[in-house]
């Protein structure tokens, strides 16, 4: 089993700490995209799912 080292850690949020904002940024942008995916294509488990709400009535 591999083991983090410690300066790896402190490597990783001194990043995460100078580039902040940028990180904030790209998450910001993914969830956009990721709501406007959604939006735009329909979820093929909804649709199998009222087709099959739809039969039993």
């Amino acid at each position: 089993m591999k083991m983090v080292c410690l300066a790896d850690v402190y490597a990783a949020l001194s990043y995460y700490h100078d580039h902040f904002e940028e990180i904030r940024k790209q998450m910001q942008d993914d969830a956009a995209f990721a709501q406007e995916m959604q939006e735009q294509t329909p979820s093929l488990v909804k649709e199998k799912l009222s087709q099959q709400h739809d039969r039993q009535d």
